[in-house]
């Protein structure tokens, strides 16, 4: 096996349910307030829960690939359960695609899913002609903090390698915070400032090539899958009889809530 992500990173840092058809629906509960009783026997008042829902398309995604018997023969091995890691990977490397793409891009709001919601400004981290620092990381905090995001759920920040080491070469030797990013760059811990850290190669960049680090709740975004990922290997007499590995799974991605998730811009020159 070639240097590659070996499955999904992001899986079990958002909320997952399994579905079943071509959409799924989840349920947004908002706040409402309590209501002060002023005298006896007082008529019970009525308090509306804001209540909406985000709506997410599912996609299938497919793999396949055939081994000819002569193949097995040259490599002098079965090559099959290599082949069959290979696409398990690839189908883990397509969920994290969906699961980055539905943290930044645009949800599907409504009883019906019509209305088209962006991630506001109020929630993007200019560049600042900088990469990752520890100012940024406190901003990204204090958004998180200021939306009362409740902080016994578990936070995830997921930045490129140019992010940790950006951070190690910004904290000043100096600084109480330099032997923990230290400890980060070297894989000794996952954690810091209240985020777990996870390095993906898979991030987008905006339209001004600045990386797009994501920061978010776990239950501010959700992953429906209406297929775990699926193996089938046959052999097909109409290729020669060669042996075909397959896989497919079905699933889709979407944002819960603006303000569970955070988008840091970091220059990368």
């Amino acid at each position: 096996m070639l240097s590659q992500q070996m499955g999904s990173l992001l899986r079990d840092a958002v909320d997952v349910e399994s579905v079943n058809g071509e959409k799924a629906f989840f349920d947004q509960v908002g706040s409402s307030a309590a209501v002060k009783k002023t005298s006896r026997h007082a008529d019970t008042p009525l308090v509306e829960t804001p209540h909406t829902r985000r709506m997410v398309t599912m996609s299938d995604y497919e793999w396949a690939d055939l081994i000819d018997e002569q193949d097995k023969v040259r490599l002098l091995i079965d090559p099959t359960s290599t082949y069959g890691r290979a696409a398990a990977a690839a189908m883990g490397r397509a969920m994290d695609d969906e699961i980055i793409a539905a943290a930044l891009g645009t949800a599907q709001t409504g009883k019906d899913g019509s209305t088209s919601t962006a991630l506001p400004s109020g929630q993007k981290i200019a560049h600042g002609s900088a990469g990752l620092t520890v100012a940024k990381l406190l901003s990204a905090k204090e958004t998180l903090d200021a939306a009362s995001v409740d902080p016994s759920i578990p936070r995830t920040i997921v930045v490129s390698p140019k992010q940790v080491s950006d951070l190690l070469n910004t904290t000043e030797v100096k600084s109480s915070d330099f032997n923990t990013v230290k400890a980060l760059a070297q894989g000794e811990i996952n954690s810091f400032m209240g985020f777990n850290f996870i390095t993906s190669n898979r991030l987008t960049q905006d339209s001004d090539s600045n990386r797009q680090v994501i920061c978010f709740a776990q239950d501010g975004v959700k992953m429906a899958v209406g297929k775990e990922p699926m193996a089938k290997i046959d052999e097909r007499a109409d290729k020669s009889y060669a042996t075909q590995v397959y896989y497919c799974q079905t699933l889709g991605a979407t944002r819960m809530e603006e303000v569970k998730v955070v988008e840091i811009a970091c220059t990368e020159s």
